[in-house]
């Protein structure tokens, strides 16, 4: 009966739907949609790099150091974990919806430094990280170069990754909502030593002597000033030192004393 009366009287029909749309419309602009409550848990992230390990010895001496002080953070609902063959480390942790993200990143952050005495010292250098940041990808980005009349890239890989980390990485850092960024594939400009087993071993050499002897000889070396205080009476000029420090060619690696 209810449609009959709709189907004799057409136009009154369209009114009421347009009336109806755009009701719709005001109330979807107008409505308090921020009174209603954050649904999708907070997490935090807890990562690190262990240069040269392996998944397992990753697992013995990071993951678990550090999930045993975690696990008893105030709020948290779960963690999960996960550990790389080439050293890298990641925790999520998922704290109750309507938790304050910036207190359980202070709480996170307490729990992580006591745990940092037992995580070995090199993991201890690089530093570990503790973020608010989603496990969820909000947006993926792909960097591409231009090519030539021959057909290959203008620029290659370690340009573009350079380039992103340089330029792209801290603009999107700052935008309103995002909590880190991710490289899939990231190459960064750096030098690499290559070791022939057998000559270490005929010299007596471990791999961990070379790290050594690169790591003294690669330093930053602060060499002061002359003429600085306290200074001869007279003394009227103040000349700062600049000496060689870290390493750049592969020549001025290449002459690293090793032993």
């Amino acid at each position: 009966m209810i449609a009959g009366f709709f189907i004799e009287r057409p136009i009154f029909a369209s009114v009421i739907s347009i009336v109806l749309v755009l009701c719709g419309g005001v109330a979807a602009v107008t409505l308090p949609t921020t009174q209603y409550p954050d649904i999708t848990p907070p997490t935090i992230e807890v990562s690190t790099v262990y240069p040269g390990a392996n998944a397992e010895l990753v697992r013995d001496t990071i993951a678990a150091p550090i999930e045993q002080q975690v696990s008893g953070v105030e709020n948290a609902l779960s963690l999960s974990s996960q550990c790389t063959n080439d050293g890298r480390y990641r925790l999520t942790i998922t704290f109750a919806p309507g938790t304050d993200l910036n207190m359980a990143q202070v709480l996170t952050q307490v729990r992580v430094t006591l745990a940092m005495p037992s995580l070995p010292d090199l993991v201890q250098r690089e530093g570990v990280a503790v973020l608010k940041k989603s496990p969820a990808a909000m947006m993926i980005v792909n960097f591409t170069a231009a090519r030539d009349a021959s057909g290959r890239p203008l620029y290659d890989e370690i340009f573009l990754s350079n380039y992103a980390t340089i330029q792209i990485r801290d603009e999107l850092l700052r935008v309103e909502g995002v909590g880190d960024i991710d490289f899939i594939g990231q190459r960064d400009y750096s030098m690499r030593v290559w070791l022939n087993p057998e000559k270490m071993a005929a010299v007596g050499l471990s791999a961990g002597d070379i790290r050594t002897a690169v790591e003294s000889q690669n330093y930053q070396i602060t060499a002061g000033s002359v003429g600085q205080q306290p200074a001869p009476q007279g003394q009227a000029f103040q000349i700062p030192l600049s000496a060689v420090g870290r390493l750049v060619t592969v020549e001025e690696f290449g002459n690293v004393i090793v032993k």
